[in-house]
């Protein structure tokens, strides 16, 4: 894997390792200590099957993903992938594509065809990376999943979350990896986010809270009617969401 020239992918396994993850989530996310993954969970999620791994500049962990083994009611198994940061001077560099293609990798050997995350809509260049880059789709949507936090990054908003589905086997998941415009089924709806929304948090939160309420309703309504978030396409005032029938059979 080449996408960031310098950067390694490797597997965490030390206290010394997994002490600099949590690490890198302060300097990342700005949590208080109380909201840090701690080194203990690192080693539980490596010891039951779940994944663990550091992106590297040299010596310097400068990234890290963190998932889990997961059961759905169904009895199906899965990968949630709980947390993936990586340090802002090393973003918009491949970093963290390096570590989904980790993840992948690792997960088609184990015989996995699913990995899941949560991610915040209103992150746009985020949204365009999961859905256009990796190929994920979104069927779920969840109000305020982890509560308040104390992170900037979230600029005090309710923690609403898309749930990311990533077929890792699927020709979606193949073609978006290689570059190519994953297949989609026709477009039946949309649901814009103003790339206004950044400045907002800053600036006007009450606002950014109106928009966030907004678009959280739209998701609702539009999953709820059976429909899958299958693209994303970015313009000069929005990131928007297009949503259609899609099923991973």
């Amino acid at each position: 894997m080449s996408d960031a020239p310098g950067i390694e992918i490797r597997v965490l396994s030390t206290t010394e390792e997994f002490e600099r993850a949590v690490e890198l989530q302060r300097e990342i996310w700005g949590f208080h200590e109380l909201e840090l993954l701690p080194v203990r969970f690192f080693v539980v999620a490596a010891g039951v099957g779940g994944q663990t791994f550091g992106a590297y500049d040299g010596d310097r962990m400068v990234g890290f993903l963190l998932a889990i083994p997961g059961l759905k009611p169904t009895g199906k198994l899965y990968l949630h992938s709980h947390m993936t940061g990586v340090l802002e001077p090393y973003r918009n560099r491949g970093v963290g594509r390096m570590l989904k293609l980790r993840q992948r990798e690792d997960a088609l050997a184990r015989g996995f065809d699913l990995v899941e995350w949560t991610f915040d809509p209103l992150e746009l260049k985020n949204a365009y990376f999961n859905i256009e880059r990796l190929g994920a789709v979104v069927r779920r949507y969840v109000l305020n999943q982890y509560g308040t936090t104390s992170s900037h990054l979230h600029g005090g908003l309710p923690t609403d979350r898309c749930v990311a589905e990533w077929w890792i086997r699927s020709p979606r998941v193949e073609a978006a990896i290689g570059g190519r415009t994953p297949p989609r089924p026709p477009v039946e709806a949309a649901i814009e986010v103003p790339v206004a929304i950044a400045r907002l948090r800053r600036e006007n939160p009450r606002e950014a809270r109106r928009v966030q309420a907004q678009v959280s309703a739209r998701f609702l309504e539009l999953l709820g009617e059976g429909l899958v978030v299958i693209g994303f396409q970015r313009t000069p005032s929005a990131g928007v969401y297009l949503l259609g029938r899609w099923s991973p059979e």
